[in-house]
């Protein structure tokens, strides 16, 4: 740089020379541009050839371009520069490939500029899916089974699948007869067995493993409550991790009575605690029967009590089922003759018990009237008398060799099934029944019997004969034998036990060798059917005792029939949580008419009454299922008779609701001859009728107060003793009926619910108490100058 130039800048580089005069440059950037008109301008040599390629002169999306006025060799016949010529601003270049271009069309991407979130913050976060509950999800069965409305049962027959296909348990539903449906709950104190009872029946629908130890392995055979079982009626994780029921949970079922027909029973596995006996009042008011489960060692309990009132109350014919008989062997180790004894008491005791509640309307239980099951659930076996004695005569076919007898009086007896009948004989197994060893007749007493040839002692009851001696020694078979000797001794009674069943250890054998033994649990079906009617049989005293409204009306009379013509009418009891912990199945049962999914309904709460409508919402019914416990089975309709669970009706129920066809086919407000009402809301006047503790809860952090109500809203749902109040100091308040109770309500509130922290005070309880008569000591109180005394008495208020 020359010195002339060096002082037009200053120390810092700045130009500081006189002013430039720029219209010379413009002139002779004209001119030169009028001298080579297809020469492009300096910035286009920053267009790649890529851009020209891409952005040549077809572009539409207002980039610049630059083109001659027109002459015969400048532009093409459009005006359009040369792709050469075409001015591309920089934002406008494309040096990548759009992600439209990289993914394909409806793909979703999401450009973020940095720094813009968090660095704990994922760019897509992923999708968190809820662990609660087992159950199946319906999005991952119609990924897995299409997009049918009904799942086809395998017909391979491998293991473990159903023997019954969905489609025939589909048929049962959409049949307009209901003499083959039946509905009963299962309820009893806590631990008596039963959701190993459901698992004794589910077990019994599937196709049998190879390996014989039963559908679930060598793990069946010890208690549920210890870890034993696959206890599939618990649907959430939080029942498998406490090893406790929490929620009732209905499953339906297609089992065969003993001459074989199938029935497609719905059995409710309710909770045996105390602070859940909500769960069985809900069951109870769906179920046209109760199924009551009572452990063999424990009898009569606090909530076996609770239950029996309860089931008088709704009017539910009643079955006794005495459940883990096992115990009575193997750990108590009673001889026959007080085990008949032990189990004498407990029939008598609930006997005893249901006569005073009922005073003297139900009809007594007996095992010889066949409304007593006798069961072991983790040794695999229920029967009653009479399947016991279509067993035991059945085996007396056999020719058994002396030798070979290792069931002692069998032989002694083999004119038996010739001479008498199941039902027959059945009746002479239990109470005072003798059989003559001489004349082979029974006898009332002992004394008017001749003495066995063989060992010269008096016969013993017919029950401790034929029921108990042989369960004693196929019991002491399986625990003190050798293999030879137990695969003999089976061999004799046509139970054939592979190598792995006779060579694993006591329990798995016991249970391997009772479930051959007694094939499926027949005598529980029979009992159920005969004893508990029919949904047609049960709706008139179901109607006359849960309907709110006048029993002469069109719709009343539509629901006495179980009409599957008439209008539709469904009463909701029960509301369980979907996976997703967001939305609910209503869990109902339909007393008139016939559901479809798509079908239009109203949605009628408790506070709903024909003179005011406001607790009353329109709603479409999304899907109808069939309980299956931890699945559902889609099905396209349903009739009256059933038991199902409807999809898309939650969002306007609280507790029980009553829901009725929205077209005027199906009478809507007006049924014609009066107004439609519902039914009576749930009572709990066995548990003192409201809740007894009360806990305050609010959000760690206040500004998610408006998840933690919307959580103590679905709380509400789910738990139907659970109620929520909001203190005038702005406290949200939680009620419910026990430590137990409260602890799941929170555990369910903070990890389904609402996904948030919160805090709890300490739980109060209200104490209520009465006078009954006036008190005898007067109680004073003086002030502490002693110069003022007050002195009270207690009496009862005066009625009204």
């Amino acid at each position: 740089m020359s010195e002339e130039q060096q002082d037009l800048y200053d120390e810092f580089g700045n130009y500081i020379g006189p002013d430039l005069d720029s219209s010379s440059d413009d002139d002779d950037s004209s001119s030169e541009g009028s001298r080579d008109g297809n020469r492009a301008p300096d910035d286009a040599s920053d267009v790649s050839d890529d851009d020209v390629s891409r952005d040549g002169g077809g572009r539409t999306d207002g980039a610049m371009v630059l083109h001659d006025g027109g002459g015969e060799g400048g532009g093409n016949s459009l005006g359009l520069a040369p792709a050469a010529s075409a001015i591309v601003l920089h934002e406008d270049k494309e040096h990548y490939p759009s992600a439209e271009e990289v993914y394909g069309e409806g793909v979703r991407t999401a450009v973020l500029d940095e720094d813009a979130m968090d660095l704990d913050e994922p760019i897509v976060e992923p999708v968190v899916k809820k662990t609660f509950s087992l159950m199946r999800d319906e999005k991952e069965e119609k990924e897995a089974y299409g997009e049918g409305m009904i799942r086809l049962g395998s017909s391979s027959g491998k293991d473990g699948e159903d023997l019954v296909s969905d489609r025939y348990l589909a048929s049962l539903v959409a049949n307009e007869t209901t003499r083959t449906r039946r509905c009963l709950a299962l309820v009893g104190h806590l631990h008596s067995g039963k959701t190993s009872l459901v698992d004794l029946f589910i077990e019994q629908t599937k196709v049998p493993l190879s390996k014989g130890f039963g559908l679930h392995g060598p793990r069946s055979a010890m208690e549920a409550h210890r870890g034993g079982g696959p206890r599939l009626t618990d649907t959430l994780q939080s029942e498998q991790d406490r090893q406790m029921s929490i929620k009732s949970c209905p499953v339906t079922l297609c089992l065969p009575d003993t001459r074989g027909k199938t029935f497609a029973l719905t059995v409710i596995d309710c909770p045996g605690h105390t602070n859940f006996h909500d769960e069985s009042v809900a069951s109870l008011r769906l179920a046209d029967g109760a199924a009551l489960v009572v452990d063999a060692i424990e009898g009569i309990m606090l909530h076996t009590e609770m239950l029996l009132r309860q089931i008088i109350s709704e009017g539910l014919p009643l079955v006794l089922v005495i459940n883990k008989v096992d115990r009575l062997i193997l750990e108590l180790k009673l001889p026959p003759d007080d085990m008949y004894h032990k189990l004498r008491n407990i029939i008598d005791s609930v006997n005893s018990f249901v006569s005073h509640q009922s005073n003297g309307r139900y009809p007594k239980l007996s095992p010889d009237r066949g409304n007593v099951i006798f069961a072991s659930s983790m040794h695999g076996y229920a029967f009653s008398l009479e399947s016991f004695a279509t067993q035991y005569l059945d085996q007396l076919d056999f020719d058994i060799d002396e030798e070979e007898d290792a069931f002692g009086s069998f032989k002694h007896h083999s004119g038996l099934g010739k001479n008498l009948t199941p039902d027959a004989f059945a009746i002479r197994l239990w109470g005072n029944a003798y059989l003559d060893p001489k004349s082979q007749t029974f006898k009332r007493s002992a004394s008017e019997c001749s003495p066995d040839p063989i060992t010269g002692f008096s016969p013993k009851r017919t029950f401790v004969q034929f029921i108990l001696q042989p369960l004693y020694k196929m019991y002491t078979l399986c625990v003190g034998e050798s293999e030879k000797d137990v695969e003999k001794a089976f061999r004799s009674l046509g139970v054939l036990l592979g190598k792995d069943q006779l060579r694993a250890s006591a329990r798995p054998l016991m249970r391997a060798a009772f479930r051959k033994f007694f094939g499926t649990s027949t005598g529980f079906v029979d009992t159920v059917v005969k004893h508990i009617p029919s949904p047609a049989a049960a709706a008139k005293g179901k109607v006359a005792r849960c309907y709110s409204g006048p029993l002469t009306s069109r719709a009343v009379q539509s629901m006495i029939k179980c009409d599957p013509h008439g209008p539709l009418v469904i009463h909701v009891a029960k509301l369980y949580a979907e996976p997703d912990g967001q939305s609910f199945a209503a869990f109902g049962r339909i007393y008139s008419g016939t559901v479809k999914p798509g079908d239009r309904v109203k949605v009628l709460g408790e506070a709903y009454t024909p003179d005011d409508d406001e607790d009353m919402a329109f709603a479409t019914v999304s899907s109808v299922w069939i309980p299956r416990g931890r699945s559902k089975t889609e099905v396209m309709m349903a009739r009256a008779g059933n038991w199902v669970l409807l999809g898309g009706v939650d969002s306007d129920i609280i507790k029980t609701a009553t829901i009725v066809g929205a077209g005027k086919s199906n009478f809507g407000d007006d049924d014609g001859d009066g107004e439609i009402h519902i039914f009576s809301p749930l009572k709990f006047p066995q548990a003192g009728g409201e809740p007894t503790m009360k806990l305050a809860v609010e959000p760690l952090n206040p500004a998610e107060l408006p998840k933690m109500v919307e959580g103590l809203r679905k709380i509400s749902k789910s738990y139907p003793m659970a109620t929520t109040r909001v203190e005038e100091s702005g406290e949200h308040i939680l009620f419910g009926t026990g430590e137990l109770f409260l602890d799941c309500v929170m555990h369910d509130l903070r990890t389904v619910y609402s996904d948030i922290e919160v805090k709890v005070a300490d739980p109060v309880v209200g104490f209520r108490e009465t006078v009954v008569e006036t008190s005898s000591v007067k109680c004073f109180s003086e002030t502490a100058n002693k110069r003022n005394k007050l002195t009270f008495i207690a009496e009862p208020l005066d009625d009204g």
